[in-house]
């Protein structure tokens, strides 16, 4: 089932939960609503379910609006962050229960129904347990459990909100591997919400990250993270280093350094601000753009070593992440004087961004690292 959504607002008193949002899903994508607290994800989950009516706008399902129509009509599964299981029922008789008060002349027989909830515990994984109660399961197990009795329905699109919040990290991890799987075996048009940008990364085909109200950005796992539309995008998905810089004279200058770091063409000179990832940070070897700063301190977390150091010219602080066997990292100690590359970054200025499409032009001794990440975007 695709779904349009055209033109969404949904307001709540005085503040606009919803702001003009247009989205086009395809049947059988598995997209992830992705943003911090308050940004609309949820309010737009539930107004794609019925569970809220904008004030304005269309949500169509296969080309039919269906803004006017009750939950019961929509079909859509929904699975909710706390399971919401009742726990008078067997794990079989929740499963079967979305199938037991269909109407009458739509409602399978006692056997079909007990065989079609039998069949979604095997797929689910939870095959042999149809007699437990909810409270002698796991909460991994629940939430495989609310999963079933959503798709029991036979659902048109799948809908879940933040599923694995209430679970530990191991089980999340586990958990959103099968979902992937159970995806990829029923085809379901399939759409969460999550504000772990991990989850949302490694699940998806699409991410929608969300801010205010409005969507800030729609691509790709790759194309969300790689080439961030906006600032809140590059600075919601994961650490980020913001160095203020400045263009003059077509050239890219960490503020104050004494060396351009890139070239650019096409911007009007004045100040910028420089978005980079820690992981995107090296020490650069002699000839090559770079800026200095003075190392703070320096963590060891697992295999990843962690640093803060601060920008000789500007006082900005920033980290630096390295793979603990990194051949950078011995002269990463604190005290250290050392010269950094940036082997990826954005530019902004006045909230627009320059794409890395615009900055195929490096300057000559600019890292080849850099140059074939700038040329492919």
């Amino acid at each position: 089932m695709d779904i349009q959504i055209r033109n969404i607002h949904k307001g709540f008193g005085s503040f606009p939960a919803l702001a003009g949002v247009d989205l086009d899903i395809a049947s059988g994508e598995l997209i992830a609503l992705l943003g911090p607290s308050g940004s609309g994800k949820t309010t737009l989950l539930r107004t794609i379910a019925g569970l809220e009516f904008p004030d304005t706008g269309q949500i169509l399902f296969g080309g039919e609006d269906t803004v006017a129509l009750p939950v019961q009509q929509r079909r859509v599964g929904f699975v909710f962050q706390h399971y919401a299981l009742f726990r008078h029922m067997t794990i079989l008789e929740n499963v079967a229960f979305g199938l037991r008060v269909r109407p009458r002349h739509e409602r399978p027989s006692d056997k079909d129904i007990k065989r079609k909830a039998a069949e979604l515990l095997d797929l689910v994984q939870l095959g042999g347990l149809e007699a437990r109660y909810p409270t002698q399961l796991s909460g991994g197990q629940r939430q495989r459990v609310a999963l079933a009795r959503a798709l029991a329905i036979e659902p048109r699109v799948l809908l879940l909100d933040e599923p694995f919040g209430a679970l530990d990290a191991k089980v999340r991890k586990d958990l959103r591997r099968w979902l992937r799987e159970l995806h990829d075996k029923t085809g379901y048009t399939t759409i969460f919400v999550t504000h772990d940008q991990e989850e949302a990364l490694e699940l998806a085909d699409r991410v929608v990250v969300m801010s205010r109200g409005r969507i800030e950005q729609v691509g790709s796992t790759d194309e969300v993270y790689e080439n961030p539309a906006t600032p809140f995008v590059f600075d919601f998905l994961g650490n980020t280093n913001i160095l203020p810089g400045e263009v003059r004279e077509h050239h890219i200058y960490v503020n104050g350094g004494p060396q351009p770091i890139a070239d650019t063409a096409g911007h009007e000179p004045g100040p910028i601000d420089i978005y980079v990832r820690p992981i995107d940070l090296r020490i650069a070897d002699a000839g090559v753009p770079s800026f200095d700063v003075d190392v703070l301190s320096t963590q060891r977390t697992g295999p990843v070593v962690r640093c803060e150091a601060r920008a000789v010219t500007s006082g900005a602080v920033i980290e630096i992440e390295l793979p603990h066997l990194h051949h950078d990292v011995p002269a990463l100690k604190a005290g250290a004087r050392v010269p950094l590359r940036l082997s990826n970054f954005s530019v902004f200025a006045r909230g627009k961004p320059i794409s890395r499409q615009a900055l195929p032009d490096v300057v000559a001794n600019a890292p080849a690292e850099y140059r074939e990440r700038a040329r492919a975007g």
